[in-house]
Formats: C-alpha cells, structure tokens, sequence
C-alpha cells in the first residue's frame, strides 16, 4: 500500500484504537522517559501513550490524513508531539533519540531491514528498538493481519536486520484476539 491508500484508509473514522499496542505498553512502560520516535506511527496511538508518560515524542508516516487524526487526539489528550510526514524506511531524526518503537510496519524484509538501520543510526548510547510485527507464520497458524507474506516479518529477518544493536530478545508471540490467536515476531535491541 502506499500513501494514498493510506490516506484513504485513515479518511474513515478512526482506524485503529485510542489504546496503544499492549505488547507496547506492557514492554516499554518501565523506560524512564526521554526522548523517543513512533516510527510509522499511522494515527499515533502509540506516540499519544508515550507522551502522556512524558516522553519527547516525535510520530513519523507518510499519511498526512492519519497524522492528522493523531494531532487532533493530542490536543484532546493535551499532550506535544511532533508530526512528521516521511518514509519511515528513509527519515533520519535530527537528533539522537532514547526510544524507537515500530509496531505493525509491514514492509518487504528490505524496507524493513532499511527502516532498522536508518533508525539505528539515529539511536542513543543505550536507547532501545522496539519493534512488533505479524510473523509470517500467522498465515498458517494464526489470525489476522495482512495475508502477502511478502510483508510479514520473521525472527531471521530482523535479528539479521538489527544486527548492529545488542539484541535483548528477538521472537514469536502469540497474541490473543476476537477472532483466535494472532502470531506476531517482537524485538526489543539497544544501541551499545
């Protein structure tokens, strides 16, 4: 998909939940806020959360329609973030960052893998990448997601691609949802 699909999408009344991602919230709610990037960030329900913890936040997608839903929730939360319109696989933050978080940014292991290491570039002594995706095992075994295997990431994949940090955990989880159990691959890395 691109932008204009997007924009499309994100033109209906709220796309996604208000609530952040819950593997999101359950990992990184113990960081000590500091300055962070929701990259891909859609309509910012994770760059919302975090700033409402008190982080520096900046939210990064190429759909200006769904960043748009975001600022208006900030100004309902009154919480400041920066809204970015780029390419998540190319945008380089201005300065170093303590926190990256990239959640369901299904891209071919190419983009992917180029939207990893652009944000390890940008990624403090000590900060720390986290990522949750739908594993491509959620075809066969799980529910849910994007059917294209093309976009779904494995374990593999992004222990190849985040090759560069020290990577904390790098695995499947299952993840329970209305329609069954959902198969995503999470990894949590931090720069040396």
């Amino acid at each position: 998909m691109n932008s204009d699909d997007w924009d499309a999408r994100y033109s209906t009344a709220g796309v996604w939940s208000r609530e952040p991602n819950a593997w999101v919230a359950e990992n990184l709610a113990h960081l000590d806020p500091g300055t962070a990037v929701d990259l891909g960030a859609g309509e910012g329900r994770n760059a919302l959360w975090l700033a409402g913890l008190g982080w520096e936040v900046t939210a990064v997608d190429f759909s200006p329609v769904g960043l748009e839903t975001g600022r208006s929730r900030a100004a309902e939360l009154g919480v400041d973030v920066e809204w970015v319109v780029a390419d998540a696989t190319t945008w380089v933050s201005p300065t170093l960052v303590d926190l990256v978080v990239i959640a369901y940014l299904q891209l071919p292991a190419a983009d992917l893998a180029r939207a990893i290491g652009t944000a390890t570039g940008y990624l403090a002594p000590g900060g720390t990448l986290a990522l949750v995706n739908h594993d491509r095992d959620n075809i066969a075994r799980g529910v849910g997601g994007p059917q294209d295997p093309a976009v779904l990431a494995t374990v593999e994949e992004l222990t190849a691609a985040a090759s560069g940090l020290d990577i904390v955990e790098c695995r499947q989880v299952e993840r329970q949802t209305a329609n069954g159990t959902a198969i995503d691959v999470v990894l949590v890395a931090r720069a040396a």
